[in-house]
C-alpha cells in the first residue's frame, strides 16, 4: 500500500505540500497541485483521516462544548457550526456543560485531550480569567455568545443589551407601562445583560424598577409558569410580561391561558431568540431576533479562516439583536 512518503518523492515536492494538497490548502499553484495528484493516481494512493492528520498535524476536528444538548438554542447552534464545518471536510466533537463550572472545565480537558484542532465554546459558568488563561494553551478557543474583551478576536457574541432594551421599548410605546419581567439565571450573562437593557428601557420612559414585578426564572418552560404564578399568587398588578427567553414565554403563555386569561387582549407577551417554535404558539409570539444559526455559521468561519487559513471569509464579531413582531404584544387600549 503506498504512504504519502512515496508520494512526496514521486511528486517531488515536500512532505508539507503533500499535506497542503490534501487538506485542500489555498496556497498551493495549480501547477503543483497536479503533479502531487498525477503522483497519488500512479501509486494508486488513497488519503485518509489519519493520513491527513499526520501530514499537518491536524486532525481535522473542532470541538463544540455548550450548556446543553437540548432544546431549539443549541440545537439551531450545533447544527449551523457542524454544517459549516463539514462543507469544508472537517468534523466535529460535542460534549455539554451543563452551565457548571466542573463540568465545563471537563469538557475543556476532554476535548483538549482529543487533540481538537480548535474548541468553540459556549460556556456560561467559568469566569474570564479562566477563559483568558486557558486561550493562552495551544488548543485555540472560540467563544459563542459571550464576550471577554482581552480574547474579542476569538468572540462571536450578541448584544443582549441592546436585546433587553428593545424587548421592554416594545412593550412601553405600546402603551404598557406595568410591565412584569422573568429574567434567566442571572449568574448566566445573556441572562443578565438582557435584564440591563430592560432597565435601561424603564429608566429612559420614567418608569420605576418595581421588585414585585421581577422573577428569576430557569431559561425553560418552568420558570415562565412559576414566574407569573407567582406575579398572580402576590396580586401584582400588570398588563405585558417581557421573557428573557421564548421556553420561559410559552410557559407563561400557558399557564396564563390556563387559568382564564384570554390572550393576548388580557396580557401583552414577549420573548426572546425567535426559536422555531414561535410561530406556531397561540397568539403568535412577539420576540427579539437572536440569529443563532448565523452566528454558528460565523463561529464555524472563524475557525476557518484562523485555524485552516481559508480565503476570502469575512468575520463579523459582534451581532445585533432586531425585533420580531407578532399578535401577541396588541396595543393597550
Amino acid at each position: 500500500m503506498a504512504t504519502i512518503y512515496q508520494v512526496s518523492e514521486l511528486a517531488g515536492v515536500s512532505l508539507s505540500t503533500v499535506s497542503r494538497v490534501l487538506n485542500n490548502n489555498d496556497y498551493v499553484s495549480k501547477k503543483t497541485k497536479k503533479k502531487v495528484m498525477e503522483a497519488m493516481q500512479q501509486l494508486g494512493y488513497q488519503p485518509s483521516s489519519i493520513a491527513r492528520s499526520l501530514a499537518s498535524s491536524r486532525t481535522s476536528s473542532v470541538g463544540i462544548l455548550v450548556s446543553e444538548l437540548d432544546g431549539p438554542f443549541f440545537g439551531q447552534m450545533m447544527s449551523a457550526i457542524e454544517e459549516q464545518l463539514r462543507a469544508a471536510g472537517k468534523h466535529v466533537i460535542i460534549t455539554p456543560g451543563h452551565s457548571d463550572e466542573s463540568k465545563e472545565k471537563n469538557g475543556f480537558e476532554f476535548l483538549i485531550s482529543r487533540n481538537c484542532d480548535a474548541i468553540i465554546a459556549h460556556v456560561e459558568a467559568v469566569s474570564n480569567e479562566y477563559l483568558i488563561e486557558l486561550s493562552k494553551g495551544k488548543t485555540p478557543i472560540y467563544l459563542m455568545s459571550r464576550y471577554v474583551e482581552e480574547i474579542k478576536d476569538n468572540c462571536i457574541s450578541l448584544d443582549n443589551v441592546m436585546g433587553g432594551y428593545l424587548a421592554t421599548k416594545t412593550m412601553i410605546t405600546r402603551g404598557h407601562k406595568n410591565i412584569a419581567y422573568i429574567a434567566g439565571p442571572q449568574f448566566k450573562i445573556d441572562a443578565s445583560d438582557r435584564l440591563k437593557g430592560h432597565k435601561q428601557a424603564l429608566q429612559e420612559f420614567d418608569i420605576e424598577f418595581d421588585e414585585n414585578l421581577f422573577y428569576i426564572g430557569d431559561f425553560k418552560e418552568t420558570g415562565g409558569n412559576d414566574g407569573l404564578k407567582s406575579f398572580i399568587d402576590n396580586k401584582a398588578s400588570f398588563t405585558a410580561l417581557v421573557c428573557a427567553n421564548d421556553e420561559m414565554a410559552s410557559g407563561a403563555m400557558k399557564y396564563a391561558r390556563e387559568h382564564g386569561f384570554d390572550l393576548p387582549s388580557d396580557l401583552a407577551i414577549i420573548g426572546y431568540d425567535n426559536v422555531i417554535f414561535t410561530n406556531y404558539l397561540y397568539p403568535t409570539l412577539t420576540t427579539i431576533n437572536n440569529p443563532v444559526p448565523e452566528m454558528g455559521k460565523m463561529a464555524a468561519n472563524l475557525v476557518l479562516k484562523d485555524i485552516y487559513k481559508h480565503t476570502g471569509i469575512t468575520i463579523s464579531h459582534i451581532f445585533q439583536p432586531n425585533l420580531i413582531l407578532r399578535d401577541s404584544t396588541p396595543t393597550l387600549k
